[in-house]
């Protein structure tokens, strides 16, 4: 599918991996935002959303900028579909003013090329407002139980579509 199903924010979703294959995680920062965080579940990989006329890959490369200051990435895996999830309802009428059922994400794997002074979540790239306040490595499996509940299912299909380049 070239295109995200109608209904949902189309987005980007990172896997940066390190030589030891684990992956990059971070703490939301802002923790209000239900849309994000679950009490125990406020870890996630890098994410983002696809800007107007901007390409998938060319909205990984910026996302994972903005959100990490990494810019020291090569491109390993593209996951072939857009992967969705729907917001909880009540969720959903609060983010994005109700425009989405959730959202659909074109997942990419990245190995991380950089030294982790690189690595500098506090003062992204681009001038953002930090997302994350805290990061960690852990193997992908991991992120499954680690990740908002509503977002399960997409992180189980993004470990088993990127088991092989982990290791």
């Amino acid at each position: 599918m070239m295109t995200p199903p109608a209904g949902y924010r189309p987005c980007v979703g990172l896997a940066l991996f390190n030589p030891a294959g684990l992956v990059f995680i971070g703490r939301r920062a802002n923790r209000s935002q239900r849309e994000h965080v679950a009490p125990g579940h406020e870890w996630q990989m890098p994410q983002g959303g696809i800007d107007a006329g901007e390409r998938p890959i060319e909205a990984a490369y910026r996302e994972l900028r903005e959100e990490t200051n990494v810019s020291s990435a090569s491109l390993l895996a593209e996951a072939p579909d857009w992967l969705s999830y729907d917001l909880p309802r009540d969720i959903g009428k609060e983010a994005w003013r109700g425009r989405y059922r959730g959202q659909s994400q074109k997942w990419f794997a990245f190995r991380f090329d950089g030294d982790e002074s690189e690595i500098d979540i506090l003062n992204p790239g681009g001038g953002h407002k930090p997302e994350f306040d805290a990061w960690r490595w852990v193997p992908l499996a991991q992120t499954v139980d680690l990740i908002i509940p509503f977002k399960r299912d997409v992180y189980r299909e993004v470990a088993r579509l990127f088991e092989g380049v982990a290791r």
